[in-house]
């Protein structure tokens, strides 16, 4: 199973929203992080989740904020990787446009022009698919901005683990995953010996933490969807035993990280 593109639907007509959500529903090869027509929630889903793209209406008349405050305010939060933005809007303003494109808008579709549909939306942006993941985490530089500092960095990549801990089912709640994220965050740093570090960090035994960060993994083996795994987790797996060992997990996904920065 090919990875999927996800995306953020940020829109504020009702009827509009319902056609995108049947409409993606129905096709394997894109899913839907999250509907909202609320400027602020748009902000939250795309910090929590990291969508690989954002369908964006810009004037959100039936919801709250707008399209251009919320890509201003993207910019400003600078938060994970920047998705793909596609604007869909009703307004022909050559002006607006043109700042919805300094602000990072890849794309803009004026509802309007006779072919648009939900559906060439959606072709449109599944049309790009390959290409967006292909360029996903390389970042842009918008009005100039300069490197980030490496705190946030060190930031935005926690919260790049974090997503891919829930996309394999290891809950918030389970005592083990707030040490695999610190052991994988130690081991893009460079820092050898995690076990003994993470358990240090948290005032807890080795052997402990060791045994709550298996566990974890042992928990996301036996009970999420096992094509969800294999999409997310790609590496080898020896049969006999099923599941990764915590060492296989840890270099999995610190190298994956640090690829993708």
């Amino acid at each position: 199973m090919e990875q999927p593109l996800t995306v953020l639907l940020v829109e504020g007509d009702q009827e509009e929203c319902n056609m995108f959500e049947r409409l993606i529903d129905s096709i394997e090869d894109i899913c839907l992080v999250g509907v909202t027509n609320n400027n602020n929630r748009a902000l939250e889903y795309t910090k929590d989740h990291l969508p690989d793209a954002v369908i964006l209406d810009l004037e959100l008349h039936k919801g709250c904020g707008n399209g251009i405050a919320f890509l201003e305010a993207l910019n400003e939060m600078r938060t994970g990787t920047v998705p793909y933005i596609l604007v869909t809007t009703h307004n022909v303003s050559q002006i607006t446009h043109e700042r919805a494109r300094q602000l990072g808008a890849d794309f803009i579709m004026v509802k309007s022009q006779e072919d648009y549909s939900v559906r060439y939306v959606i072709d449109f942006i599944r049309s790009l698919k390959k290409n967006i993941l292909s360029l996903r985490y390389k970042p842009r530089n918008i009005n100039g901005m300069s490197e980030e500092a490496p705190y946030v960095l060190r930031k935005r990549q926690t919260q790049r683990v974090a997503v891919e801990m829930d996309r394999i089912g290891i809950s918030p709640k389970a005592i083990g995953r707030e040490y695999l994220i610190e052991a994988i965050m130690q081991k893009i740093s460079g820092r050898s010996g995690q076990i003994a570090s993470v358990a240090g960090k948290f005032k807890k035994t080795a052997a402990s933490v060791e045994r709550a960060m298996q566990n974890a993994i042992n928990k996301a083996w036996s009970t999420s969807n096992p094509e969800d795994l294999a999409v997310y987790y790609t590496s080898r797996i020896n049969p006999d035993r099923g599941v990764p060992t915590l060492m296989e997990f840890i270099s999995h996904f610190s190298n994956k990280i640090k690829a993708e920065y």
